[in-house]
């Protein structure tokens, strides 16, 4: 299999939820061996839903309607078709090929047990190991994520340990297995500033010693900026704009990563007045036939919300989803109380 396949493939992926209530439109997108991706976007937006499918974790009303998960293979492994897998083609790829943290570490831990029993059960149900070579494995994960005394770290339990430590612990289950790809869903969210930053830095580092690919997901642009190659941005349950994260900071191409960057601080403490979106975003299921974003938005039009629009390919791995991408650059992307109203008065005109 060639090196160069991605380690991930999402086509064409529809999630619905409850009652046929479609969550995650039509989402498509790839990640390369080693390559960090940031998935950002507002609560609602449809990230953690497609993170779940990827993973296999759709919450018990929840379906993948149509669209293809892969898994790419390289070296010894072979690539793995994820959607309507088997439950034992999931035993076989979570925890050895896929790993993933979330935000609320100590959900996660058993709290009856040491984190080292658990990190230890990890290796030997996932990795094979014998007892001792388990135990010994996991003192050394724990000291290779930062986790000062790992022997006594060993021996505690879940409420023994911070919020920063249990995340690192997560995190050593997590990569104990030398996975593909880790997903981290908000893993940093319920963290103090300090301590988001070292397991940021944590997760560089692992990606880099590892050759670990990454996706992070976050509402913050400013944890994407510090930490991925790449960002995906989502709204309304759609992809609206992708490309280098550099650029995509740089030259937002989208109304709403235009929005986003109004209301982020990247890279600078200076105090200034909060700024707000204004307006909500679709509710899960909502039909709209066009631009999702378009009654929140200052340049809508009738363009925009007469029929579908397509995630455009910019060329030079950017691509937005706009008909009017060549006009929004300058001034405020985000309407004003009246014109949310006009837009709104133009969605119903096409409905």
């Amino acid at each position: 299999m060639p090196e160069s396949r991605p380690v991930l493939e999402v086509s064409d992926l529809q999630v619905s939820v409850g009652d046929h209530l479609v969550a995650v439109h039509d989402v498509s997108f790839a990640i390369g061996r080693g390559e960090s991706v940031g998935l950002v976007g507002e609560s609602g937006s449809g990230k953690t839903l497609t993170c779940r499918a990827v993973l296999g974790l759709l919450p018990a009303t929840g379906e993948v309607d149509h669209g293809r998960i892969v898994l790419g293979g390289g070296e010894d492994r072979e690539a793995v078709e994820l959607t309507g897998a088997a439950r034992a083609t999931w035993n076989q790829v979570r925890g050895t090929r896929l790993g993933a943290v979330f935000q609320d570490s100590a959900s996660y831990l058993n709290p009856s047990l040491t984190v080292g029993h658990q990190l230890a059960e990890q290796l030997r149900v996932k990795g094979g190991l014998a007892r001792g070579a388990a135990r010994a494995r996991a003192v050394e994960l724990f000291a290779e994520v930062g986790l000062h005394d790992p022997a006594s770290v060993f021996h505690q339990y879940p409420h023994q340990l911070s919020g920063g430590m249990q995340q690192r612990v997560l995190i050593a289950i997590a990569i104990s297995c030398e996975p593909e790809l880790l997903i981290a869903d908000e893993a940093t969210t319920a963290l103090d500033v300090v301590i988001q930053a070292e397991i940021l830095a944590l997760l560089r580092r692992l990606r880099e010693t590892h050759g670990l690919s990454l996706l992070l997901v976050t509402h913050d642009l400013a944890v994407v900026a510090e930490t991925c190659q790449r960002i995906l941005v989502m709204y309304g349950g759609q992809v609206v704009e992708s490309g280098t994260t550099e650029e995509v900071l740089a030259r937002p191409k989208h109304p709403y990563t235009q929005a986003l960057m109004g209301v982020a601080t990247i890279g600078t403490w200076e105090r200034r007045a909060l700024e707000v979106i204004p307006g909500q975003p679709p509710a899960a299921g909502e039909e709209m036939p066009g631009c999702r974003f378009a009654p929140r938005c200052r340049w809508a039009t009738e363009a925009c919300v007469s029929g579908p629009v397509p995630l455009a390919d910019l060329g030079a791995g950017r691509a937005a989803r706009c008909v009017r991408v060549d006009d929004v650059l300058d001034g405020p992307a985000t309407a004003t109380a009246q014109e949310i109203e006009h837009a709104t008065e133009l969605e119903g005109a096409t409905t």
